[in-house]
């Protein structure tokens, strides 16, 4: 026999009372499953966390010996010219005010050098750009770097590139 679904006077369907007592009893087995699945990420969350850890080591095994730089080895991989060479330089004349460490040369009129000036850190200078001293970086070549009171004035001032040392 067919069941026929009861409508009221609203026209809303009704429930009868046995599909009442039925969906009651899902809530429990709905909450249950839900807590159950919250339980079981969990024991994952954890299990992976504690898997993924690697030993703890103490401190004091990681640095027994102090480490120390070869000074040499690192000068020569900067390209410092050799001992010999560098005292022979600074005993036939005194230190420049001005030491060009690179350039950047873009046609005939455009480009940037890096240059230190009194024994500060190198910067960069585009050409016209004025320097310490009153003088402007007036071009730059390959390997020169011209300085000068202005741009248009002769220039007082030639840098050159320091020749790279040679490898050994």
């Amino acid at each position: 026999m067919k069941k026929v679904p009861a409508f009221g006077h609203s026209g809303f369907l009704m429930e009868s009372p046995a599909a009442l007592q039925t969906a009651g009893r899902r809530g429990p087995t709905v909450a249950a499953g839900l807590l159950w699945l919250a339980a079981g990420l969990s024991a994952g969350y954890w299990v992976l966390l504690a898997w993924g850890r690697a030993p703890v080591t103490p401190v004091s095994v990681l640095a027994t010996e102090q480490v120390s730089a070869d000074t040499v080895a690192v000068a020569r991989t900067l390209g410092a010219l050799p001992a010999v060479a560098t005292a022979a330089v600074a005993a036939s004349a005194a230190p420049p005010r001005y030491n060009l460490l690179g350039v950047v040369a873009v046609g005939t009129r455009d480009g940037a050098a890096l240059i230190a000036v009194d024994g500060q850190p190198p910067r960069p200078y585009r050409v016209g750009a004025p320097l310490d001293g009153g003088l402007v970086l007036q071009a730059v070549t390959r390997g020169t770097a011209r300085l000068g009171p202005t741009l248009e004035a002769p220039a007082t001032v030639e840098l050159t590139l320091p020749e790279a040392a040679a490898p050994s």
